[in-house]
């Protein structure tokens, strides 16, 4: 009986060992698309946004569903019910214009971003738990003159925290509505993004 005890000991210490010599976690790592660019911190930056274009495909998935976490590509409740690709666009757009506003670099640009991904806060989400603002982009600088790509496509990914309940009642009757808060973030998220802060 000894020996059987042994040897199912044995065993078990060889499988632990075997599952501490997996592969190290990759969560913290930028994966790369086909076609997509990771961030990288080479480039210098200096630019001189002459135009910007906001792309926003009409295939993208929208919900009006008032649950914790509908599957669709674009949820947005910080405007009147409406068109939520026109809404969205128009953010984005602002954002931009203001991020990029103190950008008088060496080389004149145009930035497209394109969004793949938007999801906003649900009413019952809002209301009670809260969560997160997470939105992705594919960016892509090219230079004005001639139309060649400088930097991109790209993708980046904005979380912001969304706080729930009574914080986020608290945050919309001091004016930091939805709209104004992810507004103002995506603002220095673009500022980053296109600037040599990176």
């Amino acid at each position: 009986m000894t020996l059987i005890r042994l040897l199912a000991a044995a065993s078990l210490a060889l499988s632990v060992a075997g599952c501490a010599m997996t592969d190290t976690a990759t969560r913290a790592e930028v994966l790369e698309a086909p076609g997509l660019v990771a961030g990288t911190a080479q480039i210098q930056r200096s630019y001189d946004v002459q135009a910007i274009n906001v792309v926003v495909p009409e295939d993208l998935r929208v919900s009006e569903a008032n649950q914790y976490y509908p599957i669709a590509d674009i949820v947005w409740r910080g405007d009147p019910i409406g068109n939520r690709y026109e809404q969205v666009a128009a953010i984005i757009q602002n954002s931009l214009e203001a991020g990029t506003a103190g950008l008088d670099g060496d080389t004149p640009v145009t930035v497209t971003v394109e969004l793949v991904r938007w999801h906003g806060m649900t009413e019952k989400a809002r209301f009670s738990v809260g969560g997160t603002y997470a939105m992705k982009f594919i960016v892509t600088v090219a230079d004005a003159a001639t139309g060649q790509i400088i930097e991109g496509p790209r993708l980046i990914e904005a979380v912001l925290d969304a706080p729930g309940g009574q914080a986020a009642i608290a945050l919309d009757m001091s004016g930091l509505t939805e709209k104004v808060r992810v507004t103002e973030y995506l603002t220095g998220v673009f500022h980053q993004q296109l600037s040599g802060a990176i």
